[in-house]
Formats: C-alpha cells, structure tokens, sequence
C-alpha cells in the first residue's frame, strides 16, 4: 500500500479550510455558519498532525487533543446560544438577527 504524502494531507487541509470559508461568507443559517467554523478548525488540526507526524513529534498530536476539547466546550457555547436566539427571535438567518446592531 502506497504511503500518502504531506502534501496530499496539507491539499486536503487546504480544501477543507477554503470550504468552510467559503460557507461562512455565502450562507446564512446561523448553524450552518458555526458548522463551516468547525470545519476549518478542523482543517487546521489536520494541518497539525501531518505536520506532526511528518517529523515524527507527538507533541502536534498532543495538542490537538486539547484543541478538540476546547472545540467540544466552545461547539456546546456556540450551540446554546443559537438555541437562546432561537426562543428569542423564531429565526436562525443571520440577516434577521440583530442584537448587536445599534
């Protein structure tokens, strides 16, 4: 079996990052939104452990434990207060949110 390269690793990363981009700019679903941030804090720790594993240190894999638990803690954040917005508003659309607008 052939062994992937880092560049494939890093070529993905960069796909699934420029993806997640791409939905925060161009949808408006507020869930949506927060799913595409996922997504490339996602890419970005894919980045991280091919680099990792590419120099043979565990500590890029190490890390990106925590940063996956931080992801966890902020994904249960982010998702209640979406839910509050929600009961608050009756809508997930982003241009009809306007909370923090004078």
């Amino acid at each position: 079996m052939p062994e992937i390269g880092l560049n494939s690793y890093l070529a993905l990363s960069a796909m699934l990052f420029t993806i997640g981009v791409i939905g925060v700019l161009t949808r408006r679903n507020v869930i949506i939104v927060f799913m595409c941030i996922e997504l490339m804090l996602n890419s970005v720790n894919l980045t991280l452990v091919a680099f990792s594993s590419f120099l043979g240190n565990p500590t890029g894999q190490i890390l990106v434990f925590f940063v996956m638990a931080v992801a966890a803690a902020e994904a249960a954040v982010g998702l209640a207060i979406v839910i509050a917005l929600f009961r608050n508003k009756q809508t997930v659309n982003i241009d009809e949110i306007n909370l923090m607008k004078w």
